[in-house]
């Protein structure tokens, strides 16, 4: 599988202020360990009050992923870094099959998966469809929903400086990892399956990234085409939504491993990025 990225990276300014001794330099030394670190506190913080009963709710906050990111910004890198993730959100000239691939294969998927399904099929004639288109341009602009809280944080701050050093397909592990690991509150909601597909998923995530050239905005896009008609949505409840989350899971794993055999030049040569001077 062969594919043209049509935007080179953005090149950042070296930050010229003097770098003093600190919690700020060993931010400007340790730049993703302090973002994940921070990006599960803040998404996790109300868990552990909850549990000593000092908090009287317990919530899984995703904005957590994009405040940690825009934290990170603010202390090591400054205007170069934020300009580089504004020029990121906003990068829209990619050709327009991964805008085809970025909205219609997470549908593609899920209604595969609802065709394979031996379960109750849906009641399409009973589905709000001007509901969902609603939802879709809400959950653009929503920061507190799971498209726009996590992926200028995880593909646009975290995969650049995760290639830095390892390869795209290494990154994309490590950042699966992290990713599933972040969303275990969640687990009772989605199940364990849920959590693996996330790790699954993500490897997908990065290979749309790097293919238009860091684009957040057809990341964000694949997001929310994603989840925009939830499997609830579809009426899917015990055994039934058990199995569609089977299916999906299956459908994503062969999704990822194509994406890794039939496009390994994608996996060999990180995105380029030029990041502000330590």
């Amino acid at each position: 599988m062969r594919s043209r990225v049509i935007q080179d990276e953005p090149e950042l300014r070296p930050v010229t202020t003097e770098q003093r001794p600190g919690v700020a330099a060993w931010v400007r030394g340790h730049r993703l360990t302090t973002f994940f670190v921070l990006a599960f506190v803040l998404a996790w913080w109300s868990w552990p009050l909850y549990q000593f009963d000092i908090w009287p709710r317990q919530a899984f906050n995703a904005i957590g992923a994009l405040l940690a990111a825009l934290i990170v910004i603010a202390v090591a890198e400054g205007r170069p870094g934020f300009r580089d993730l504004g020029r990121r959100m906003i990068r829209w000239r990619v050709p327009w099959y991964f805008y085809a691939f970025a909205l219609g294969l997470p549908l593609v998927v899920r209604l595969a998966a609802v065709l394979v399904n031996s379960g109750s099929a849906p009641q399409w004639s009973n589905l709000a469809w001007s509901s969902f288109a609603l939802m879709f341009l809400v959950r653009l602009v929503n920061p507190m929903d799971g498209p726009l809280a996590e992926e200028p944080a995880w593909r646009g701050f975290a995969v650049p400086r995760l290639q830095e050093r390892r390869s795209p397909l290494m990154s994309a592990v490590i950042l699966g990892v992290l990713v599933a690991l972040w969303h275990l509150p969640l687990v009772g909601d989605t199940g364990w399956i849920g959590i693996v597909t996330t790790f699954v998923i993500t490897i997908v995530y990065v290979w749309l990234f790097h293919r238009t050239g860091g684009s957040v905005l057809l990341v964000l896009l694949f997001h929310n085409a994603q989840g925009f008609v939830t499997m609830g949505d579809l009426g899917y409840t015990g055994t039934d939504l058990a199995r569609q989350q089977l299916i999906e899971f299956a459908a994503w794993t062969v999704v990822a491993a194509l994406l890794i055999v039939l496009d390994r030049a994608a996996w060999r040569v990180p995105v380029r990025v030029d990041q502000p001077a330590r």
